[in-house]
């Protein structure tokens, strides 16, 4: 199996500094494509497929994995001809840890070596960006309302000085705000609230279990409704989530579906695999075991 590593040569943290310290080994195994700019993962992962690799890994966090997926998916026919790797080099690698994938480099790429290959679920996200159709895939979880709004006013310098703290910044800053009503309808069912999120596996945010009871392999997408969010519904999850890793069934609501429409009564944020893509509307899918992907 021709394998290509997608990298990004300038990222920091020390499994970066792990990953570039062995890179002399790795290269005897594969070949990697280094990003100089955002987007490069996905134009190089599309490269990588139609030059035959038939392993894409993403070397990166959930950002660099939700590029190099939509890369593959870019590529004529690209989910079957090209399987996925994770080398998880982010600060979260929630995909990585819901997928039970060891966060050390070494480790890891002990398992892409093995070549244990397995089938998950695909969600896509269908939108617009300036009048223009977009079409995005995602292997963990999209968001529209207050966290995608965090995301929306992170502070990139701040960022850099305090990590992931950055984003609860910016998650406080987003409660203060008005928050407009956003509705997800399959047709037969509808639910209104002022966050929603849409879960393929369970986890959000590393460790936490917010769509409990998501199946990465059932066909069906999970959303979590949160039908009102301010600080008393901050106060209400803070200790569930801190304590046991999952929310207070009573704070939220919850259906599963194939496929529904999200749409909101003024511009709302929506958000895949913690990047901001644009505003609703958006209609959500899933294709049943689509995506293959190395595992333990």
């Amino acid at each position: 199996m021709r394998a290509c590593v997608i990298f990004n040569p300038v990222a920091k943290g020390e499994k970066a500094r792990q990953f570039r310290s062995a890179l002399d080994r790795i290269a005897t195994e594969c070949i990697l494509k280094k990003t100089a700019a955002a987007g490069d993962g996905r134009r190089l992962a599309a490269e990588a497929v139609r030059e035959g690799f038939e392993l894409v890994i993403a070397a990166g966090g959930d950002g660099t994995l939700n590029e190099v997926l939509n890369g593959v998916g870019d590529a004529p026919d690209g989910f079957r001809r090209a399987c996925l790797g994770v080398l998880p080099l982010g600060t979260v690698n929630v995909f990585a840890r819901e997928l039970k994938i060891p966060l050390q480099p070494d480790a890891a790429w002990e398992i892409l070596r093995r070549r244990h290959e397995t089938r998950l679920d695909l969600p896509c996200a269908e939108f617009t960006v300036n009048g223009q159709p977009q079409r995005r895939y995602f292997a963990q979880l999209a968001g529209a309302g207050l966290d995608a709004r965090a995301i929306e006013l992170v502070s990139w310098p701040l960022k850099k000085k305090i990590g992931p703290l950055a984003y609860i910044v910016a998650g406080l800053q987003a409660l203060t705000q008005k928050h407009a009503l956003i509705t997800a309808s399959n047709g037969r069912q509808t639910h209104t609230g002022e966050l929603m999120l849409i879960g393929n596996g369970q986890l959000y945010g590393g460790n936490y279990e917010v769509l409990a009871g998501a199946d990465l392999r059932d066909g069906l997408l999970d959303v979590c409704v949160f039908p009102r969010v301010g600080w008393w519904t901050l106060a209400r999850c803070a200790l569930p989530l801190l304590i046991r890793g999952r929310l207070p069934e009573k704070v939220v609501r919850r259906f599963r579906t194939r496929s529904f429409s999200l749409s909101a009564n003024s511009p709302v944020a929506f958000e895949l695999e913690g990047d901001l893509v644009g505003h609703l509307p958006a209609t959500i899918s899933v294709q049943r075991e689509a995506l293959r992907v190395l595992v333990p």
